[in-house]
């Protein structure tokens, strides 16, 4: 395992695109990442954090634009991606090819997608293949004990150590200050729905849509 600096990113993408895993920091909390098009690598990730099957992993795009021929827009999240990407929100988007969803399983269908401001971003830009990411923590209820996803160096330590997972990189990028989760708002269905809140507020997503938001 090496730990590298956010300057040798190139090193983090190299790692992805060989199929391994990387733990990157955004400023919500340290992610473990892999090609998203990997199975096994993916499936590994599902497995060591004992996430449920069929709660897919995110599908992190390196902008907007490029989501552009792989996703399908509705006018509401066309919207929602102008007003926050790069940003703390995710859409869930209908793949527009069966094929690409098949070859992506592990970010769903429809999709959990997202573009990263940080870290995340940039690593997103720079690899060559999709990229999947998923919070650095085991997945399951938070007991008054758990201190939920990693925020720091050690915390990734931690998790890795309880999940098994082989990781072959982590970049280090300090204390994660923001400790909380993206916003996801479903926009597979006729009309937009807040699935969980998080960064960008309820109200906020609202005011970009035009009229309040209802919940799934």
């Amino acid at each position: 395992m090496r730990i590298i600096g956010t300057q040798d990113l190139d090193a983090a993408a190299q790692a992805i695109e060989g199929g391994e895993l990387v733990v990157v920091p955004t400023q919500r909390w340290y992610m473990v990442c892999a090609d998203a098009s990997n199975a096994r690598a993916c499936d590994s990730i599902i497995t060591g954090k004992r996430r449920p099957s069929g709660k897919p992993l995110a599908y992190v795009a390196p902008s907007a634009a490029s989501c552009e021929g792989v996703f399908t827009f509705s006018p509401e999240a066309s919207r929602l991606a102008a007003a926050f990407w790069p940003g703390d929100l995710a859409l869930l988007l209908p793949w527009k090819s069966p094929d690409d969803a098949a070859r992506h399983a592990a970010v769903g269908s429809p999709a959990l997608v997202t573009v990263d401001p940080g870290i995340l971003g940039d690593l997103a830009a720079r690899v060559k293949v999709p990229l999947a990411a998923t919070t650095a923590n085991i997945s399951g209820d938070a007991g008054p004990n758990d201190p939920g996803p990693a925020v720091t160096i050690e915390q990734v330590h931690a998790f890795i150590a309880a999940s098994g997972l082989e990781v072959s990189v982590i970049v280090d990028g300090g204390v994660c200050p923001a400790a909380n989760h993206m916003t996801i708002v479903d926009c597979f269905m006729p009309e937009a729905r807040l699935v969980r809140t998080g960064l960008v507020h309820q109200r906020a997503i609202s005011v970009a849509l035009g009229t309040e938001i209802r919940t799934v």
